[in-house]
This record gives C-alpha cells, sequence and structure tokens, in this order.
C-alpha cells in the first residue's frame, strides 16, 4: 500500500509539472466547449479518454 501511495503521488506532482511548463491539460482539441449567451457546457471527452489509459496502464503496472 505504501509504494502505491508513493507512486500516485509522484504521478500527480508530474502531471503538475507538466502542467506549469504549459502544456494545456484540459483543453485538448476534442474537448467539446458550448457558449451561448449566459449558458456554457464544457465536456473534456479527450481529456477523459487519455486520463482513462493512463489509469488503465497505471493499474494494469501495479497488479504485475
Amino acid at each position: 500500500m505504501g509504494k502505491a501511495l508513493v507512486i500516485i503521488g509522484l504521478v500527480i506532482a508530474a502531471i503538475g509539472a507538466v502542467m506549469m511548463l504549459g502544456v494545456p491539460l484540459g483543453r485538448l482539441p476534442g474537448d467539446i466547449a458550448v457558449r451561448k449567451g449566459h449558458f456554457s457546457f464544457y465536456f473534456p471527452l479527450t481529456t477523459s479518454i487519455v486520463l482513462s489509459i493512463v489509469l488503465t496502464l497505471l493499474l494494469a503496472w501495479f497488479r504485475r
């Protein structure tokens, strides 16, 4: 359990470092944004897919 927490912490720190370098996580091409008048809707479709793939790979790696 301790090893998993350390790895998760390192992953979160790496994501923070990538975002500080200017990579637009959360605003990728393919994300849906609709703005009409006083209404705005944002659905991060591509970001969700990328996050799902990364988490699947990490969890598969932990199971070994």
